[in-house]
């Protein structure tokens, strides 16, 4: 009797043991996770708006469990890849759905055709530019301060979450190389451009850092004279275009040494940077390593290179979806977003994230 009594305690001590590393697994690295971005990242906010730049219908969603959501993609975006790897057991709502308790795990602010500048992605109707997102983020946290009872905790609280931040795509795809529409190209230098949109990023990322945010991941913008929609306008259909590509180089090396900047200046703050350019590049010049046999055309889409018209509703797409880096016209596929959001979080080249990777800032 002994005996068995000895043995059902050691089962009893296992069990628990079991039970308590499960929970701790299940318990996120971070509290919460904010997002901020475009139409890379949203999931659901310009569904009910006037915009053109709306993707809640078939083929989008197509491997996503919940069918489409407003996600530009066939399934996740990298945000909802990094939220993962954060440990989260859900994906971030979006504001337009955020409510409650929710709110505590975090939001997403993303709109499609949202740029740094007000005005970037008019052509195509109702956005959320950065400005509105960061003025619906203080809504939020004014509701965050009423949950957790007062200032000091809320800040406390905010303090330990990851804020990720990735816009400039439509401030050059919607804006400055659309010379019909806008008239930022006469009006600055592609250097000049850069410089402005950095201003403009700092003030806002400053006003997000003033409402309780310390922990922000800031993504590069992407290749995007190499999306399909680009390459539909060059003479051989695969060649980038330079000139584009060259401007968000501009962008993006700015984009690192504000993070240096904002590091230095703003107390108790933690800024990283995310190449989401050298990134990609990688996927384009090494596609067979990752599983890609198809880099420059959409896997749905209207005219060349499934690049000149977007996805359009209930249209056929691609059947090998996870051998095509490109989705759409724009936005890559739920197999690319895996490997950006995989290395986002922990780098695998040193290039891959500065001065260090999302998993070494949630344990900071």
């Amino acid at each position: 009797m002994g005996v068995d009594f000895k043995k059902w305690l050691e089962l009893c001590v296992i069990l628990l043991l079991c039970f308590y590393t499960y929970e701790a697994q299940a318990q996120p690295q971070v509290p919460c996770f904010f997002v901020f971005g475009d139409s890379l990242v949203d999931n659901g906010n310009n569904n009910q708006i006037t915009s053109l730049a709306k993707a809640n219908y078939l083929p989008y969603g197509i491997d996503f469990p919940r069918g489409p959501t407003g996600r530009f993609c066939n399934g996740k975006t990298t945000v909802d890849v990094i939220s993962e790897l954060l440990g989260f057991d859900s994906y971030i709502p979006p504001y337009t759905q955020a409510r409650g308790q929710a709110i505590l795990k975090g939001v997403n602010y993303a709109s499609a055709a949202a740029g740094i500048r007000d005005e970037t992605g008019q052509q195509l109707g109702q956005r959320i530019s950065m400005s509105g997102q960061v003025n619906n983020y203080k809504n939020t946290i004014s509701q965050v301060v009423n949950l957790l009872g007062n200032e000091t905790a809320a800040a406390n609280y905010l303090s330990k979450c990851v804020y990720s931040v990735g816009l400039g795509s439509n401030d050059y795809l919607n804006n400055y190389f659309m010379p019909a529409a806008y008239s930022t190209s006469r009006r600055y230098t592609p250097q000049q451009y850069a410089d402005v949109l950095i201003q403009q990023y700092r003030q806002q990322l400053v006003a997000m850092y003033n409402y309780g945010a310390r922990k922000f991941v800031l993504i590069g913008v992407g290749q995007i004279g190499c999306s399909p929609n680009a390459l539909s306008k060059s003479a051989d259909g695969r060649t980038c275009v330079q000139r584009i590509n060259s401007a968000n180089q501009l962008f993006n090396n700015r984009l690192k040494s504000l993070v240096d900047d904002l590091n230095r200046n703003q107390p108790d703050s933690k800024f990283i940077y995310i190449n989401a350019y050298g990134i990609f590049q990688d996927l384009l010049t090494r596609p067979s390593n990752f599983g890609f046999t198809v880099t420059n055309a959409g896997c749905c889409g209207v005219g060349r290179n499934n690049g000149q018209i977007t996805c359009l509703p209930l249209q056929t797409p691609c059947r090998n979806r996870k051998e095509h880096v490109f989705w759409d016209a724009f936005h890559p596929t739920e197999a690319a977003n895996l490997i950006i959001g995989r290395r986002a979080y922990a780098a695998e080249s040193s290039s891959d994230a500065y001065p260090y990777d999302i998993r070494r800032l949630a344990q900071l």
